[in-house]
C-alpha cells in the first residue's frame, strides 16, 4: 500500500532512532494483486530484503472460496517476477480446504518447489466468527471443515517439504538451510519487539502493550506527544504458559533448564507430571534437556500445550 518514498522514510527513521544490525532481515508483506512488476522493482531498490507473499493457493477455486482478490495466474506471475529481484521469499499456503484433494494439495506444493521458494508458512483453514466463510457454513452453503482432511494434508506437507530439504523449524514454518525467518523466530524465543502504528502490539520483559486501533485517535495522540496504548503486566503463570505454547511448536522444544531457571522448580515438576500421558502415548518425547513433540504429536501440538499450562 505504501509508496517507495514512504517505505524509505519509515526505514530511515528507524535507523535514525535504533541500532539496526547490518545483516537485519527486513520483510514486507504483500498479496500478489498488489505486486506488479513495477512495484517489485521499486521495492528491490529499498533496503527491504525479504518478501512475504500471501499466495494461499495456486488454484482459482480455492482462492474464490477464500474470497481472495488475486487469481492463480496472478500468483504464478508474481512469483516469477519477484524471484528475479529477491532471493529471500516466503509464501503462505492454506490446507484443509473442503474439496481440496490430496493430489491438488501436492500440486500446490510442487508449484512452490518449482518456483524455487526457500520458505513456506502453511496453516490449516480455520473459521473465524463474523466472516463470510462462517456465514456460508452456518447457512449450509459451504461444507463443514474436516479435521481428518487437514491432518492428511499436514502429513503430506511434512513429507514433501522434507524431500526438498526444508526444515520444519516450527509447526507451520518450513525453511531451507539459511532461510529460517529471524522475525518469526524472535516471537517464539520470547525476544522483545516494538509495534509502531495503529493496532500494533509490543512486548518487552513482563509487559505487553497494544496501540489503539482508531487511526484518527492514534494520530491525535502522537501529535500530543502521547502513546495511545493499553498494556498488561504478565504474571509468572502467563509467561510460563506462553513459553510452553510457543516453544513446544518449535524444533528446539521446551528447555527444562529454562523452565527451572525462569519459572522455578515447582513449574518444572508440574510440566513433567502433566507431560506423562503424552510421553506414554508417544506424542511427546523427553530427554535431559528438553521436551518435544514427536512426529505423531505435531498436528496436536496446541492441544498438548494447553494440557501443560498452569491453570
Amino acid at each position: 500500500m505504501l509508496s517507495t518514498k514512504e517505505i524509505n522514510a519509515l526505514l530511515q527513521t528507524i535507523k535514525l532512532h535504533y541500532n539496526v544490525a547490518k545483516n537485519s532481515e527486513i520483510t514486507l508483506e504483500a498479496n500478489p494483486d498488489d505486486l506488479s512488476e513495477e512495484k517489485i522493482i521499486e521495492l528491490s531498490q529499498t533496503s527491504i530484503n525479504r518478501l512475504s507473499i500471501g499466495i494461499q493457493s495456486f488454484f482459482d477455486e480455492d482462492l474464490q472460496m477464500m474470497n481472495r482478490a488475486h487469481n492463480a495466474q496472478e500468483a504464478e506471475r508474481c512469483l516469477s517476477i519477484a524471484k528475479q529481484y529477491f532471493k529471500n521469499i516466503t509464501i503462505d499456503l492454506i490446507y484443509g480446504i473442503p474439496g481440496l484433494s490430496n493430489k491438488r494439495w501436492k500440486e500446490n506444493l510442487q508449484k512452490t518447489f518449482d518456483h524455487g521458494i526457500p520458505h513456506i508458512s502453511s496453516y490449516a483453514l480455520t473459521v473465524e466468527e463474523k466472516t463470510a466463510l462462517a456465514r456460508f457454513i452456518k447457512n449450509k452453503k459451504y461444507p463443514e471443515l474436516d479435521e481428518d482432511l487437514a491432518l492428511a494434508h499436514f502429513k503430506i506437507l511434512i513429507a514433501e517439504t522434507q524431500k526438498q530439504g526444508f526444515v520444519q523449524y516450527e509447526i507451520s514454518n518450513f525453511g531451507q538451510p539459511g532461510y529460517v525467518s529471524k522475525h518469526n523466530s524472535s516471537y517464539w524465543e520470547g525476544e522483545p519487539y516494538i509495534g509502531i502504528g495503529p493496532s500494533a502490539h509490543s512486548f518487552h520483559s513482563n509487559q505487553r502493550s497494544w496501540n489503539i486501533s482508531n487511526n484518527a485517535k492514534y494520530i491525535q495522540k502522537i501529535q500530543q506527544n502521547e502513546l495511545a496504548l493499553t498494556y498488561e503486566n504478565l504474571t509468572k503463570k502467563d509467561r510460563y504458559n506462553e513459553y510452553i505454547m510457543t516453544s513446544l511448536r518449535t524444533i528446539s522444544g521446551v528447555s527444562l533448564e529454562k523452565v527451572i531457571r525462569d519459572y522455578g522448580e515447582d513449574c518444572q515438576k508440574h510440566l513433567l507430571k502433566e507431560a506423562l500421558p503424552f510421553l506414554k502415548n508417544n506424542t511427546l518425547v523427553c530427554d535431559e534437556k528438553s521436551i518435544k513433540v514427536t512426529s505423531q504429536g505435531k498436528f496436536l501440538t496446541d492441544g498438548i500445550a494447553a494440557s501443560l499450562f498452569l491453570i
